[in-house]
């Protein structure tokens, strides 16, 4: 029988790498998503996906019920840890991870396969905009290195961010040459 395999996701990742520190609640684990910025890396805007993400590990026998606890009128609290699977396949996700690129579906290369819907001067004009508001993410992604730089982080902890910030200058200096092909009539098409 070949040995199962388990959905694979950024969030689930992420919980079964805290949960690798000691047994926690979910409430928890969002939490130290935020505190460490590795809500930059996963989406955790919705409250509910850690929950759904968390039963999808518990039903893969990748966590477990460590304990359940109910304080006053206030609702369970379950706390989760991780099972001797759920770290072989943590693991076996990273190293899959780190050494294989992913396919993967972004909006933006997706937008830019319907360029024949739009104008060439409307595009150039939307583009100016995404030129704009990456610089404004350059500056932010700046300002939380010099916060992490004062706190003496181990490059280790941060690394993500590097990666981060050299694909959002590699995706403005190749949006700036788009412009640059618009407005030199390089690049061109009829509506």
């Amino acid at each position: 029988m070949p040995p199962r395999t388990h959905k694979r996701s950024p969030l689930a990742v992420q919980l079964l790498l805290l949960l690798l520190e000691e047994p926690m609640h979910a409430y928890r684990m969002q939490q130290l998503i935020r505190e460490r910025h590795k809500d930059t890396v996963v989406n955790i805007a919705q409250r509910n996906s850690v929950y759904q993400t968390l039963d999808r590990l518990l039903r893969d026998g990748l966590i477990e019920v460590h304990e359940t606890e109910q304080t006053g009128n206030r609702p369970r609290s379950t706390t989760y840890r991780i099972t001797d699977e759920g770290r072989e396949t943590l693991l076996s996700w990273l190293r899959t991870m780190l050494s294989t690129p992913a396919r993967e579906f972004p909006e933006f290369p997706a937008a830019l396969a319907s360029l024949p819907a739009l104008t060439p001067e409307s595009v150039r004009e939307l583009l100016d905009g995404r030129v704009a508001k990456l610089r404004r993410t350059l500056a932010r992604m700046d300002d939380e290195k010099r916060l992490t730089d004062g706190m003496g982080l181990h490059r280790v902890f941060t690394i993500e961010d590097e990666y981060r910030r050299a694909m959002v200058e590699a995706e403005l200096a190749w949006v700036m040459a788009v412009i640059a092909d618009l407005g030199e009539g390089r690049l061109t098409w009829h509506r």
